[in-house]
């Protein structure tokens, strides 16, 4: 990177640095109204989403239990006509063929007749499951809802600002080579918000640990990007700080 190149990059980061810093004040006004948003939404949908498994799994029991409500009914038409069909038969093993037909739909209907029950008692269970959620669903709604107003009356009175902000933030962002701008992100990320600092009375603007003074010539000079030895930093000499502020 040529030396006029070195001082613009140096110029455009510590620009980014101060926009980004304004934007993290911008939202630090919003406290934690945001974060309880997302939190609050998270909780309705998860009630949501089991409301609609158990009112899927009811709808499912019903058509199950009516299933079964027919089975039944049908097993008792086919033992009166098993019984009926008795009446008439000419032989012992005619009347023991139809004897374990009538038992088979006895045993049959004896089966469906548990399942019904298994079934109704379901349903009971998910009714008063629903039961219990709806009211929590109708609290939670009405706090999401009360809370996001909040948050749009929050937004909207910092709106101006922030669009702003983030317009000069996508202007220098454009300028900044790609790697520098990974660079940035990843220390301003593990830093608090704070990557690129300028040298104080010999020390680090961000941990505040003295710096050579041979390095502390080489960072006038804005030949190349240097990093604090103890917290990783950009370093910026007061020349640059300067330059920043006809672009902030």
């Amino acid at each position: 990177m040529k030396e006029g190149t070195v001082e613009k990059e140096l110029k455009y980061l510590y620009a980014l640095q101060q926009v980004d810093t304004q934007l993290q004040e911008v939202q630090d006004l919003k406290g934690d109204l945001p974060s309880i948003v997302e939190e609050l939404q998270g909780r309705v949908n998860e009630l949501k989403s089991k409301l609609k498994g158990l009112h899927d799994s009811l709808k499912q029991a019903k058509i199950d239990r009516d299933e079964a409500d027919v089975g039944i009914l049908d097993c008792g038409e086919k033992i009166d006509k098993y019984k009926g069909q008795q009446l008439h038969v000419k032989s012992n093993k005619q009347y023991d063929a139809l004897t374990r037909e009538i038992e088979a739909a006895e045993a049959k209907s004896l089966k469906l007749e548990k399942e019904m029950g298994l079934l109704e008692g379901k349903m009971q269970l998910f009714k008063s499951d629903i039961e219990t959620i709806m009211p929590q669903l109708e609290e939670l709604n009405a706090e999401l809802e009360g809370k996001q107003k909040e948050l749009r009356e929050v937004n909207k009175e910092h709106e101006k600002e922030e669009l702003k902000l983030q317009h000069e933030r996508e202007k220098l962002v454009v300028r900044v080579e790609r790697e520098d701008l990974e660079r940035y992100e990843r220390i301003r990320k593990a830093k608090g918000g704070k990557a690129v600092v300028p040298v104080k009375r010999g020390a680090c603007g961000g941990c505040f640990n003295r710096v050579p003074p041979q390095k502390i010539l080489e960072i006038r000079q804005n030949l190349k990007l240097y990093q604090c030895e103890h917290c990783g930093r950009i370093l910026v000499s007061d020349h640059i700080v300067e330059m920043s502020l006809s672009l902030t």
